[in-house]
């Protein structure tokens, strides 16, 4: 049953083409055997008005305003060739229906006008002299009826059909626009975690490569100052490969919010171990906390940590042999201010305007994109005299 149902949804017109078969059977039936009233008994005319009448019912889904023009003709042709009205044009309300359902708004109102006058027309061309002229009246309003309850139910399938093919076309929308913003969520996450990545990876591997080439210089003339490089090497790639692993856990979960136990986070408080391990680096550092030290916002924080983290690691790889920094913390009341400074021989000038220290021109533009992301300000550039000088301030609430 399921295959004949979807069948016949998928070729309306032979349902059609039946019902045409049968309404013009059932109206040859009533010919032949004399059940109807006709004004003529001309074969010549009745049978091919009934033919094309039924035809309509065949082909009223294919070309609804055409057979609705069809029908107009047809009903013309009955009244100016004294053709009565017989059970064929029964047509006549199923086409007012199918028009008012699926057919243009000019034909739905043409529809409506010859349904609402039909049985009137046909009335005054063929009134029964055996009723009264109220009883005429009746039997015009009851005839009538039938047609406006077609066009109604056609219009009102209309409206539902333009309702269901609203909801599905905002549906669509609506999907499109969340596979928007899920691409859009990712690509964030990305560049997120590519900050990250940089962060760890160019700090961590800077320290790692200044203290093997100590150790290298030291081996045979100080053991000690060699064997205490080597382990400043090996605790910093630990610290490495642990953020790493935790970064890269997050790609494999693909789930960041559930996942937030995988992402670094270092605070405020872990730039002075961030101070102290350059120093052990063999970078002259000087750090300095003013205001009073309170919690702020994870983004802040991180924010913070990320900037003195890059800056160290740019004096560190530009600053020269005898470079030295310094490293402002400014508590005030709507924010934190930051101040980085050192007196080495900096980056070549055409890298500080292609706004980053690693080659690729990443380091200051992904400061720079930090501090957007909470509404900060950020100002970077050559110290008058040598050297280099980053400055941000990062407000307790975004920026509208």
């Amino acid at each position: 049953m399921q295959r004949l149902y979807d069948f016949l949804r998928r070729h309306p017109t032979w349902v059609d083409g039946f019902w045409a078969v049968f309404l013009f059977g059932l109206s040859l039936m009533a010919e032949v055997t004399g059940q109807e009233a006709h004004g003529t008994d001309s074969p010549a005319l009745v049978l091919p008005v009934m033919l094309l009448l039924c035809a309509m019912i065949a082909l009223r889904r294919r070309m609804p305003e055409k057979m609705l023009l069809l029908a107009v003709g047809l009903g013309a042709a009955q009244v100016a060739l004294d053709v009565e009205t017989r059970i064929a044009d029964f047509a006549l309300l199923v086409i007012v229906y199918t028009v008012a359902a699926t057919g243009e708004r000019w034909a739905s109102r043409l529809a409506l006008a010859t349904g609402l006058s039909a049985a009137t027309v046909a009335q005054l061309r063929w009134p029964n002299h055996e009723t009264s002229a109220l009883g005429n009246v009746a039997i015009v309003a009851f005839q009538t009826v039938p047609f406006a309850l077609a066009w109604v139910l056609g219009d009102s399938i209309r409206t539902r059909r333009a309702y269901y093919a609203q909801l599905e076309e905002r549906a669509t929308r609506l999907e499109k626009e969340r596979e928007a913003q899920a691409k859009v969520a990712v690509a964030a996450e990305r560049a997120r975690i590519a900050r990250e990545l940089h962060d760890v990876v160019a700090h961590n591997v800077s320290v790692m490569v200044v203290q093997a080439d100590g150790a290298a210089y030291v081996l045979d003339a100080a053991p000690d100052q060699a064997k205490k490089a080597l382990e400043t090497i090996s605790s910093t790639g630990r610290q490495a490969l642990a953020e790493m692993r935790r970064l890269l856990g997050v790609l494999r979960t693909g789930e960041h919010q559930e996942a937030g136990e995988y992402v670094p986070q270092p605070d405020v408080q872990q730039i002075e171990d961030l101070v102290e391990q350059c120093r052990g680096s063999g970078l002259p550092v000087d750090f300095k906390v003013e205001g009073t030290p309170r919690p702020l916002p994870s983004g802040v924080e991180l924010t913070a940590y990320r900037i003195v983290q890059e800056a160290l690691t740019n004096t560190r790889k530009h600053g020269g042999p005898n470079a030295g920094a310094s490293v402002r913390l400014v508590y005030f009341d709507d924010g934190l201010g930051l101040l980085v400074e050192d007196d080495g021989k900096g980056a070549p000038h055409e890298l500080y305007e292609e706004g980053g220290f690693d080659g690729q021109g990443h380091g200051l533009i992904g400061m720079r994109e930090r501090v957007g992301m909470v509404g900060g300000t950020l100002d970077a550039g050559p110290r008058p005299g040598g050297g280099f000088r980053i400055s941000a301030l990062l407000p307790l609430k975004p920026a509208h």
